[in-house]
């Protein structure tokens, strides 16, 4: 059964789906779609085209969907798309896309944003990340599965965080963070692999072995970016096929790697 609290605002036109609950004060926009049993908290704020999945839980005054801010922006239809059993905490901001971005921001799904955090326009945050407390995202920023960002980190526009890496807290990141590695400070630079996150993901000694030696090929020597991929392809991938991610995400940077 949906539970709407006598002082929340649901718009004709929004579809809340089974089971939802809407806390007092909330505001639901017309083009807002819910997923079934998920909890809407006091004075959280749905706007725009957005869809939320299901189980999900948003904390008193998060504020999803609402414009992006981008001086181009002049009230199209963009999206905000955000998948199942997400934790959205107190006050973070996620913002639609822009047409000149994908038109979409996407949030995955078993995503934990902490208090504050804000996700700008046209983002892509794949499933099972975290983003600690007042972390900053700028547009188009890309944080592939598992990859966890510390918190007040701030992550300049366009920079892609690969798979199962993690960004420490208080960085401030200006280029691509590779996938399995750690980085820190400001400007961020590379601190090794991130040892205790694939452990707990699963990777044997035979796997971090390889994980090893594709980093030190990739930052402890002197061959160009494409030369290492080649090398790790080579000589890793039949290895740790997990590898071939990170070889791909090296051929694809385009603001180049945090080292």
């Amino acid at each position: 059964m949906i539970q709407v609290h006598a002082s929340a605002v649901v718009e004709r036109g929004a579809e809340l789906g089974e089971d939802v609950q809407v806390g007092p004060g909330a505001v639901i926009g017309p083009h807002v779609s819910v997923g079934p049993r998920t909890w809407i908290g006091p004075y959280v704020i749905l706007d725009g085209h957005t869809r939320l999945g299901a189980d999900c839980r948003v904390y008193p005054h998060a504020v999803l969907g609402t414009p992006p801010q981008d001086v181009k922006y002049h009230e199209e239809p963009t999206r905000l798309e955000i998948g199942d059993r997400n934790l959205i905490r107190e006050f973070v901001t996620i913002h639609r896309g822009t047409p000149q971005g994908r038109g979409l921001t996407r949030i995955g799904s078993d995503v934990f944003l902490m208090a504050y955090c804000h996700v700008a326009h046209d983002n892509l945050v794949e499933d099972h990340v975290i983003v600690a407390n007042n972390a900053q995202l700028a547009g188009h920023v890309h944080l592939g599965a598992h990859a966890i960002i510390g918190g007040t980190s701030a992550v300049h526009q366009f920079v892609r965080v690969g798979a199962q890496a993690f960004v420490g807290g208080g960085s401030a990141v200006a280029m691509d963070v590779a996938p399995f590695c750690r980085a820190a400070g400001n400007r961020a630079r590379v601190r090794g692999l991130n040892h205790v996150g694939l452990r707990r993901r699963g990777f044997d000694e035979a796997d971090m072995r390889a994980l090893r030696k594709a980093y030190r090929l990739t930052f402890h020597t002197n061959l160009l970016l494409l030369e290492a991929a080649q090398r790790i392809d080579d000589e890793l991938v039949p290895q740790c096929p997990a590898l071939r991610e990170f070889t791909d995400f090296l051929r694809s940077s385009e603001r180049g790697l945090t080292r």
